[in-house]
């Protein structure tokens, strides 16, 4: 059977339509480039930003207040961030978030004031893909890229992938410039609007040259009412735990610290008191997080006056940090052509390594994908589309036929019991990790492979599949080779601490490799 093959050509490309990758769009085109824009799910519903309130850091240009707002994130970085790299993304994202007003409705506060940094995420992201496409971008719904394509001089050409939609087939799109907006990766642990986040960038940006940073950075676990995936976490900054005799227990400082919670859990059910949030929050809640509001609501509870039971459900490198090393001050991967924005992106510049939670990581996709897009529009205006010159796939893991014909869904299970286990993922040790290297190992050996057979949703599986556990792999090795805790990275067998900031580059698809970067140094 001949299989449909649509072909495109475009300055630029941007594959993933969430935040990142519509404000890139955006920006392209209102540029005057030719944007398309090639999303795995729906453009304007997809992502984890659609089904939040996502604020954003927004810091006025009064006299000192970024100064203080970047020191403070400086310090909280611990030897990792970069400040001017902060002073970019607090100042590029004031001035251009406003102008999403031009589809977006903002509602005034009960004091009558306009925030423009907090928004509801449904009507957000439907403003972004609305604003794309008034200004000319492209979208390919339902059409998940397998691979990128390469030139023969290693500069990116493009991408190619598949579309779910209609008869399906493959999509070629040659491009002067491609911009990664993927997202980060989830392990399907069922976050909310995470479906798609299976780390498909990374592995496509790491086949085609570009290293990682921080991927030890991915413990991190959102508390949840126990049976849901409802991960907003602004509201539990105000909460109280029990265990299930009804003891208090002592929570440590910081919002994001909820390692202690893994401890209790594993010991017994845990319950949330939120009765101490302030009647201002309770009354914005609905408007700022919806979802909140309706699952409580579903579960017959009322969170400010009942006491309900709380699970973890594991966020990966979403709400974790690493991703694809940013190589210069355009968002670039390190590889010719390729510009990585959002959470696909290691977070590091700007968070250091703890969290960027909602605000910075927002703010993060928002001037990433503004920055990126221009600097693709200059290249593209250098060099062209060169939409002539042969090009071929850098693609291999679930695309090649070879190797495994082992069960899908059981080394999705085990890449599973690995990651989005609290407990393993909190209190790290050489032991533990060694044998999460070697089951991950044998796992991506046994990955089953059938080429280009089958249907496009079954061939998009198989690359999500891989890159699933590609992460996994690169994401041990990182935390392997931190021997210190940091951050979001715990080692239970740490000696001592760190005597000198450095990050962890991470590489390769067969054979993983690590090293040590001092920070402030190039890979």
């Amino acid at each position: 059977m001949t299989t449909r093959l649509a072909h495109h050509d475009a300055d630029v490309l941007v594959i993933g339509g969430g935040l990142a990758g519509c404000w890139a769009a955006i920006t392209a085109a209102q540029g005057g480039a030719r944007v398309i824009v090639a999303e795995k799910g729906r453009c304007g519903t997809s992502g984890v930003a659609a089904a939040a309130g996502p604020g954003h850091w927004w810091v006025p240009p009064e006299a000192g207040r970024r100064e203080d707002a970047i020191a403070r994130r400086m310090a909280a970085a611990q030897g990792l961030g970069d400040a001017p790299w902060m002073a970019r993304i607090i100042d590029r994202t004031f001035r251009t978030l406003p102008g999403i007003a031009s589809h977006y409705r903002y509602v005034p506060d009960d004091e009558g004031r306009i925030r423009h940094h907090a928004l509801r995420g449904p009507e957000y992201l439907r403003a972004l893909r609305e604003k794309a496409l008034a200004a000319g971008a492209i979208v390919l719904d339902h059409s998940p890229a397998l691979e990128l394509l390469r030139h023969a001089d290693g500069s990116i050409a493009g991408a190619r992938g598949v579309s779910r939609q209609g008869a399906g087939g493959d999509w070629v799109v040659r491009a002067g410039a491609t911009i990664l907006a993927t997202g980060g990766c989830g392990f399907r642990s069922h976050l909310l609007g995470g479906a798609n986040n299976t780390g498909d960038g990374l592995l496509m940006a790491v086949e085609a040259g570009a290293v990682l940073s921080g991927m030890e950075f991915s413990a991190f676990f959102t508390v949840v009412p126990a049976g849901t995936t409802m991960a907003r976490t602004m509201i539990y900054s105000f909460a109280r735990y029990y265990d299930g005799q009804g003891r208090l227990l002592d929570r440590p400082q910081g919002p994001h610290d909820t390692a202690f919670l893994a401890e209790a859990l594993a010991r017994g059910p845990v319950f949330c008191d939120l009765s101490a949030t302030p009647e201002d929050v309770r009354r914005q809640l609905p408007q700022i997080s919806p979802n909140v509001t309706l699952t409580f609501r579903r579960l017959g509870i009322d969170p400010f006056q009942d006491r309900f039971p709380v699970s973890l459900v594991g966020e990966g490198t979403i709400r974790g940090v690493g991703g694809v090393r940013v190589a210069d001050a355009d968002a670039g991967a390190g590889v010719e052509g390729l510009f990585v924005v959002g959470d696909v992106a290691s977070r590091e510049p700007v968070t250091g390594a703890i969290s960027g939670g909602g605000a910075v990581n927002a703010a993060w996709a928002l001037s990433s994908g503004c920055i990126a897009a221009e600097a693709a529009l200059a290249r593209v205006r250098r060099q062209g589309r060169r939409a002539d010159t042969p090009a071929e796939g850098t693609g291999g893991a679930g695309l090649a036929q070879t190797r495994g014909t082992a069960d899908a869904a059981e080394i999705e299970r085990m890449v599973q019991a690995e990651m989005l286990s609290p407990m393993k993922q909190y209190f790290r040790t050489e032991a533990t990790l060694s044998a999460a290297r070697d089951r991950l190992d044998s796992g991506w050996s046994a990955l089953p492979h059938a080429g280009l057979a089958g249907t496009p949703h079954a061939r998009a599986r198989r690359r999500e599949l891989a890159a699933l556990t590609a992460t996994a792999r690169w994401s041990t090795a990182s935390a392997l080779a931190r021997h210190d805790s940091l951050g979001l990275h715990r080692r239970a067998d740490a000696i001592a601490a760190a005597t000198l900031p450095a990050h962890i580059i991470a590489g390769g698809v067969e054979t993983i490799w690590t090293e040590i970067v001092p920070a402030g140094e190039q890979a």
